[in-house]
């Protein structure tokens, strides 16, 4: 853990793939998978990769490899960095008046995130362990998951091909404003095996009143959670009535950044479940120290990730270093920037996701594969 490197090499790459069919949401649709991958490497030749949200704006992930190059690559290049929560600290501090002068905070939070889960990669890399041993030596080499990004009206399909997959859990996207969600979601819970846990997912596209009514429809369905059924910077009152009002636990984070922001919603105790994303806020160090706040007030840490394979390869192994009751969440729909890297995934007999013994998060490259999808790449070199 006291290693240290300097860093002098910074490379950033974006990609989209193009997919069959829309990822869509109740605020948007994805009509190719984006993905930014961030490469640090020190004098010595030790490299990490991390990931950098890119999902949103859909013209995002070209813009956050220009930050990287033009803004970021300047306070990192030729740092000594030995702990990467005090760098990650640094960073967000060094950040902070760019990301006030520009009014962008979040690709900002994104980029710093990225950079700092290649930092933990590169820690672990020269410790010779995987991620999750090097945070916690007792951290599992499996961990429980389920299958997200389901569509309500394809459900019923989706949710069986999730289930051939191995997967026993499964999130439902509703939101969407069609009269029959409620009711359709009851059936799909209806129809579950005893074993197996329904959730669903807003994405803030409801009101107060209106996730009221949608509660009440449900409340009787035993859904595990309902995730942002409003929108995550709504008055605290409004989730604590909305909690106050429904047996179903809440869920929710992707969409907080900070963690002072993080643990008063802890404190506040109207989420149960706390869901940041390693790739959009806090990285390894931000995220690792929220995901063990949550568990000791006696929440449950669920990281958020729907992007490609190094961001869910580390959100994996910080989830089995926190611990707890926890689920990785996977995205159902086809994503060959994270299908295409070596990943485990899920075993079809127990339902959770297999870990790399590999040292880091397992992902030392990019494939080959995705060179037909390269939209951008920089380079940053002391050299």
């Amino acid at each position: 853990m006291n290693s240290t490197h300097c860093i002098t090499r910074i490379q950033a790459f974006s990609y989209r793939c193009p997919i069959p069919a829309p990822v869509e949401t109740s605020f948007g649709r994805m009509l190719d998978r984006p993905g930014v991958f961030v490469r640090v490497e020190a004098e010595d030749g030790c490299f990490g990769w991390g990931e950098v949200f890119a999902n949103w704006p859909a013209a995002g992930a070209e813009h956050r490899v220009n930050l990287i190059d033009r803004d970021l690559s300047q306070l990192v290049l030729g740092q000594v960095v030995g702990d990467p929560v005090r760098f990650f600290m640094s960073l967000s501090h060094k950040t902070h008046v760019r990301a006030l002068q520009s009014g962008e905070w979040g690709p900002f939070r994104q980029c710093v995130a990225g950079i700092d889960i290649a930092l933990w990669d590169m820690k672990a890399r020269a410790a010779g362990l995987p991620l999750r041993k090097l945070l916690n030596a007792n951290a599992p080499d499996e961990v429980p998951a389920y299958a997200s990004g389901i569509h309500i009206t394809q459900a019923e399909a989706e949710i069986a091909r999730a289930r051939e997959a191995g997967f026993n859990a499964f999130k439902v996207k509703v939101g969407f404003g069609h009269e029959n969600e409620a009711q359709t979601l009851n059936a799909l819970a209806g129809s579950l095996d005893e074993e197996e846990t329904l959730f669903a997912d807003a994405n803030q596209g409801f009101d107060l009143d209106q996730a009221r009514t949608f509660l009440a429809g449900i409340d009787d369905s035993g859904l595990g959670w309902m995730e942002e059924p409003i929108v995550a910077d709504a008055p605290e009152t409004d989730w604590q009535a909305l909690a106050a009002s429904t047996r179903i636990p809440l869920a929710g984070g992707e969409n907080i950044a900070g963690l002072v922001e993080f643990k008063r919603a802890i404190d506040q105790g109207y989420l149960k479940y706390l869901q940041p994303d390693a790739a959009k806020w806090g990285g390894v160090s931000g995220c690792f120290e929220i995901g063990k706040a949550a568990v000791a007030a006696g929440r449950i840490y669920c990281p958020h990730f729907l992007g490609g394979g190094i961001g869910i390869a580390a959100s994996a192994e910080l989830l089995a270093a926190v611990g707890g009751p926890g689920l990785l969440e996977v995205d159902a729909n086809p994503n060959p920037l994270r299908s295409a890297f070596d990943l485990a995934g899920v075993d079809r007999r127990s339902g959770k996701w297999q870990l790399s013994s590999d040292p880091g998060h397992g992902c030392a490259s990019i494939p080959n594969e995705f060179e037909s999808y390269l939209s951008h790449e920089i380079e940053c070199s002391m050299r």
